[in-house]
């Protein structure tokens, strides 16, 4: 009987420690499978075949490698984050949006941002540099959030983030145009300026109506 008992708690023991290791395991697969890294690893193992098939330099008879419009690939990421962010928070104010100025901003967010998106994947897929295919963790994580609220609190975080996010943007965008040197990336963000600007003014026009409503 003494023998049946130990076996049952050494059984429980590695029960739980194994599902411990399970979560933990699940956890960090989830990590990093986070889309932004997904595009991060990719874009790190192409620089690494350019350097095994010459694409290096030599400094002090030590190859080092050139990576190739890492300011690009950066900026192409960001941009291609942002507006997964832009179009899965958007299609939630169109469900939960209790004002039509709030869906009417959702509407023309998802609809710009998509046929923005459409053109940034062919942009990268032209350039070899991989981006986002979807909402990163921490857009996400800003979705459940958002997801909680209802009424004037959902109108105001949500109109508050486009806010936040489109001046992000600007800023961006603005950068890469001075610090690029690839002329087809130069035009798509100096194109994506105006719409940028446009979308920010309908954003701070939403937010103040929200703040104004009771």
């Amino acid at each position: 009987m003494k023998n049946l008992m130990n076996f049952k708690s050494v059984l429980l023991s590695t029960l739980v420690v194994g599902g411990v290791f399970f979560t933990a395991t699940s956890c960090a697969e989830n990590k990093v499978n986070d889309s932004r890294d997904v595009a991060e690893k990719e874009n790190r193992a192409n620089q690494a075949t350019d350097y095994r098939s010459g694409n290096n330099t030599t400094v002090e008879n030590r190859p080092v490698l050139v990576i190739n419009n890492d300011d690009d690939a950066q900026f192409l990421m960001d941009a291609a984050e942002m507006q997964h962010e832009n179009i899965s928070l958007s299609k939630l104010a169109q469900q939960k949006g209790n004002s039509e100025h709030v869906r009417a901003l959702g509407k023309m967010m998802v609809e710009e941002n998509s046929k923005s998106l459409s053109e940034l994947n062919s942009l990268a897929q032209a350039k070899s540099i991989a981006i986002p295919s979807s909402a990163t963790e921490d857009s996400n994580d800003f979705y459940k959030k958002l997801n909680e609220k209802n009424g004037g609190d959902f109108s105001k975080t949500y109109s508050k983030r486009m806010v936040d996010q489109h001046k992000d943007a600007i800023d961006l965008y603005e950068k890469a145009i001075k610090a690029t040197e690839d002329s087809q990336i130069k035009a798509f963000a100096t194109s994506k300026l105006v719409t940028l600007r446009t979308q920010l003014k309908k954003a701070e026009d939403c937010r103040e109506k929200s703040n104004n409503e009771k």
